[in-house]
């Protein structure tokens, strides 16, 4: 296998997602559980897309995490970064969903948010090799919720300073993982100076910028060279290189909107791999990318589960071919 191109860094884990739409979690009758995880889902449609990646983590030493990293080798993720942790479980969470599939979290079954293993992630058994060859890293901000992961991350944006590596950064806020909302505004706004890359959602970008408009928080932030800011059904807004627009969604019919933005992001960034930064300043060549990412972030919403749906280069191609 070729040396990773991108890193991702963060949780996997199951996805249980209620087999009974439109019900609160005490009513739910069966759960199917689904690979998921934001940074494990943008690793693997990347993979799926043809950019090498890598994913560094932590989950258990139970069959939830064997069954993980089976699947991350069986796409052809990068696992030399996984680490196992003995005693911690592989975290789960339970997925309510509405009438039209819309998901909500209702929790993690038995466990409190900072037993599970994502959150022992070590920082010094992070391999260093895996720095040198890669080109851009990917995180998310759950892991700065728990001490032991907060270190891995900071050790982390060490290393891909040291080496050079873009930084994209996806807020993926999910209040469910943190004890105090203010103390994590506080550490995602410390984050911000070191990365050159965000995606936010929508409501992301109101909660910690009190706007959704890609160019004012480009302009706030002033170090960074592009922002996304997706919403769903809606579309997306960008500023990438000076160049900003707004491109609306594509019609297709909904089965599972679980992992659309991760699918979305890991379009963004096979395309930036592939294209290079520079090309950013083509207003073109910018609105094409976007493009080409709301297309992979569409075609996953058409099956259930975020990695099993996420889409080949082929049918990327002629998804945009026929629309």
């Amino acid at each position: 296998m070729s040396s990773p191109r991108v890193l991702c860094l963060g949780e996997i884990l199951f996805d249980c997602l209620a087999d009974q739409l439109g019900l609160k979690l005490e009513e739910v009758q069966s759960w199917t559980p689904y690979p998921g995880g934001a940074p494990a889902n943008v690793a693997c449609g990347l993979v799926k897309l043809g950019t090498p990646t890598g994913f560094i983590g932590c989950v258990g030493e139970d069959e939830p995490g064997n069954a993980l990293v089976q699947l991350l080798q069986e796409v052809g993720v990068d696992t030399t970064g996984v680490q196992r942790h003995a005693s911690a479980p592989t975290r789960q969470v339970y997925v309510v969903r509405s009438l039209s599939g819309d998901r909500t979290f209702a929790g993690f079954g038995k466990y409190d948010t900072a037993e599970f293993a994502d959150t022992r992630l070590q920082a010094k058994q992070v391999p260093e090799s895996l720095f040198q060859d890669a080109e851009f890293l990917v995180l998310g901000t759950l892991e700065l919720a728990y001490p032991e992961s907060e270190q891995a991350i900071n050790h982390v944006l060490e290393l891909a300073e040291r080496y050079d590596l873009k930084i994209v950064l996806d807020v993926n806020w999910r209040p469910v993982f943190w004890q105090d909302e203010n103390i994590a505004r506080q550490k995602i706004n410390a984050i911000f100076k070191r990365v050159d890359f965000l995606k936010l959602s929508k409501e992301e970008a109101e909660w910690l910028f009190d706007t959704a408009d890609p160019g004012a928080i480009t302009y706030r932030l002033g170090s960074i060279e592009g922002v996304l800011v997706t919403d769903g059904e809606n579309g997306c807004a960008y500023c990438l290189s000076e160049n900003e627009g707004k491109l609306p969604a594509f019609a297709v019919s909904v089965t599972d909107t679980t992992g659309a933005g991760d699918s979305f992001l890991a379009g963004f960034i096979h395309q930036l791999s592939q294209k290079g930064i520079n090309s950013l300043s083509d207003a073109d060549t910018a609105k094409n990318m976007i493009t080409y990412a709301s297309a992979v972030g569409a075609l996953t919403t058409t099956k259930p589960g975020a990695i099993a749906s996420q889409p080949t280069p082929a049918e990327v191609e002629s998804f945009l071919a026929s629309h």
